[in-house]
């Protein structure tokens, strides 16, 4: 019989692959390059250093600092297509969640408050049901949370021949930076748990024999946490640029203009499903906190604060926030009187063994992905770019009527053309805002809010093509300018033209 994670895991697996959400997974452009980028590393077996795919930051220095990731999605592309790309972000996320639910139960919380508390979690998280590298910082902030939590528990229960589990740690980290920038998590997870340590060693009393085992037993954890601190930021400078990521990574961080213009990089806006659901999260950790703060640990009260403010500091914090939120409050919230039928539903997950029906979900939409999505003659899978939201037709055209670039299209449609038309054309921009920095952003955002000066944008860049959406202000501009002359248009994007290079009729 399948445990409660096991469900989760099957279900969210099933849902992503098999349902519309798997078009969703596909809602960001940023796929198409991160493809694009495995694909030359493979073909090259070289991990770039200057930028290979615009033409107006052409050699210009590069950081493919999600190589990793990027290598993995362009094999599965070149052997799967887009079906791989799904298959692959699909099964992450449901790992993620599967296994938080499982930590929960571990942990003694019963399951219908576990179910609640994963549910919000999840709706919570679905802003950045993405297929994108950050998925996998998910899941590796899950792993190193429970490896921190679980050495820190057993170091205070006295269970000494475990505590071997905390040097696993910097093993992770080498795959962790080499997979995404979300590993500086992975080090301040290690600080906290560190200062909690040190808190634990410096307030504890020497005027009872337990407390005195106890204050040695965190001057042990609080020197074992230091070393595995260091030893993982030494783990995280083997990476292809070395200790100059770190340095990108900061300045990147910590560029305002960037951060206030980049919108996922904004506090969230609660007037949606999935930031109403945080919300919950949050007060349910406030009333938590209320009730039940005097029996928490030191690192729990830090990690929640650090989750609080990260999630409230940017929407694109509030899946790992949401995650972090749950795996604190969860143990606190499970009624203490046995009983009942959540505590016996509890026991019964505890006793399960074995994961039967993940491996078989595994296998079988593996084979549906390799296969084409096909199950005989019924079509199960077909992930694919949604026309609606990108320009799909559009570069038909483009394609069919043999264009030549570069061709101007918002950041956001860049990937996306770098996925259809690399290596024979090149992007004006894309969404690699660490690539492009502060002031050509401050150009192109004129330009695309039709603000002062936003001729300056097109005046001042060499292409003769651009394709934007449909109905903006910008659009609509150009629509009326005779420098520029539609050659294409339907109800998603518009191909102009520069009106000297104009020699094509109109396709409705």
């Amino acid at each position: 019989m399948p445990s409660i994670a096991d469900v989760i895991f099957v279900a969210l697996l099933c849902l992503l692959v098999f349902t519309p959400l798997a078009v969703r997974l596909l809602g960001d452009a940023g796929i198409g390059w991160h493809i694009r980028t495995g694909q030359l590393i493979l073909s090259t077996h070289h991990i770039p250093h200057t930028d290979p795919f615009s033409s107006t930051m052409a050699g210009k220095p590069w950081f493919a600092w999600e190589w990793l990731y990027d290598v993995k999605v362009g094999w599965l592309d070149s052997a799967m297509g887009l079906n791989g790309e799904v298959w692959y972000n699909a099964l992450i996320i449901a790992a993620v969640f599967g296994l938080t639910m499982h930590l929960l139960v571990k942990r003694g919380v019963n399951a219908v408050t576990a179910v609640i508390l994963l549910l919000l979690a999840i709706v919570a998280s679905m802003i950045h049901f993405l297929a994108r590298p950050h998925v996998v910082s998910w899941l590796f902030t899950v792993a190193w949370f429970a490896i921190l939590d679980q050495c820190e528990r057993d170091s205070m229960a006295g269970r000494r021949a475990t505590l071997w589990r905390v040097w696993v740690l910097p093993v992770l980290m080498l795959f962790w930076v080499n997979f995404h920038g979300g590993f500086l998590v992975g080090l301040v997870l290690v600080g906290i748990f560190w200062v909690a340590a040190l808190w634990d060693s410096f307030r504890a009393k020497e005027d009872r024999i337990e407390l005195t085992l106890r204050r040695i037993a965190a001057r042990e954890r609080s020197w074992r946490l230091f070393w595995v601190g260091v030893v993982s930021t030494g783990a995280s400078l083997i990476n292809p640029y070395g200790w100059k990521l770190h340095v990108h990574i900061f300045h990147y961080l910590s560029d305002r203009f960037l951060m206030n213009h980049i919108e996922e990089f904004q506090s969230p806006d609660f007037h949606g499903v999935a930031q109403r659901c945080f919300l919950v999260l949050l007060l349910a950790t406030v009333a938590t906190v209320a009730c039940r703060g005097r029996t928490l640990r030191p690192s729990s009260v830090l990690v929640l604060l650090f989750a609080v403010y990260t999630g409230l500091y940017s929407s694109r914090n509030i899946p790992v926030s949401s995650l972090l939120l749950v795996l604190v409050i969860g143990p606190l919230l499970s009624p203490a009187s046995a009983g009942g039928f959540s505590s016996r539903m509890s026991a019964l997950q505890s006793g399960l063994r074995g994961h039967l029906w993940p491996i078989a979900a595994f296998a079988f939409t593996l084979a549906i992905a390799a296969g084409g999505g096909r199950l005989g003659s019924a079509q199960l899978m077909n992930a694919h770019f949604d026309p609606r939201r990108m320009p799909v037709e559009a570069v038909n055209y483009f394609e069919a009527h043999r264009l030549t670039g570069p061709i101007l299209a918002p950041d956001s449609w860049g990937g996306y053309l770098i996925y259809r038309l690399y290596p024979g054309e090149r992007v004006i921009v894309d969404d690699r805002h660490d690539l492009y920095g502060e002031e050509f952003f401050k150009s192109y955002l004129k330009m695309i809010r039709v603000e002062q000066g936003w001729q300056q944008f097109l005046d001042s860049q060499y292409f003769t093509l651009v394709m934007f959406p449909r109905n903006t202000a910008l659009t609509n501009l150009l629509l009326e300018s005779p420098q520029w002359k539609p050659i294409y248009q339907d109800d998603t994007a518009v191909i102009f033209e520069r009106a000297a290079q104009i020699g094509r009729p109109l396709v409705p």
